[in-house]
């Protein structure tokens, strides 16, 4: 078992490591339930559950409120799907993101089409290359202050950084980043929509 250590940053996420194979890992899912207190990342023979912080769990929010705030200023039909556990034994993987999303048309998928991630302390185990071979279309990593925009070509190979989001192309991004350090969540929503609405 490895226990990453607390980093410097106040109230950091707290991670522990765990070998376990695919069995004894669909298992631990059964015996876990729906319960959403810690968020889960398997990967190869290997286990790791995220115990998020405060800090992580507001950012996360935040990001979640101000893309359903743009998306309720431009109607667009977006259904969050929260922190989903998609798993495929094929690919031995299985994921939780922060904040998931489905677009029109997608109810009863196996796979939300957007995953949010939000790196606030030590990193563990390669989310990315997790949701990768679940095979999500498109993965947003906020991380440093930063948000990145992560698109899955059709051919489902490695995970193009691109400056626009594939799932939601009328989507200002850096737009809605501007707004993601905010620590209110009312002024970060109500600043963003004033700026979508003074935007020509």
């Amino acid at each position: 078992m490895t226990v990453f250590p607390r980093t410097p940053v106040e109230r950091a996420d707290q991670r522990v490591e765990l070998p376990m194979d695919w069995t004894a890992f669909e298992q631990f899912l059964v015996l876990r339930g729906e319960s959403g207190a810690t968020r889960l990342t398997y990967l190869d023979g290997r286990l790791e559950l995220m115990s998020p912080s405060e800090s992580h769990e507001a950012i996360k929010t935040r990001i979640g409120r101000l893309l359903e705030a743009w998306a309720e200023e431009f109607d667009v039909d977006l259904d969050g799907v929260g922190s989903w556990t998609v798993t495929d034994p094929t690919a031995k993987a299985g994921a939780e993101a922060d904040e998931s999303y489905l677009t029109p048309g997608r109810e009863g998928a196996s796979r939300p089409d957007l995953a949010i991630e939000v790196n606030w302390s030590t990193h563990g185990l390669d989310k990315l290359e997790a949701w990768r071979r679940l095979q999500v279309r498109e993965v947003w990593v906020y991380d440093d202050g930063v948000l990145r925009v992560f698109v899955l070509p059709g051919d489902g190979s490695d995970y193009v950084e691109q400056q626009t989001s594939a799932v939601l192309p009328t989507l200002d991004v850096k737009l809605l980043a501007q707004f993601v350090g905010i620590r209110s969540q009312l002024v970060a929503v109500k600043s963003f929509r004033r700026a979508l609405r003074e935007t020509p």
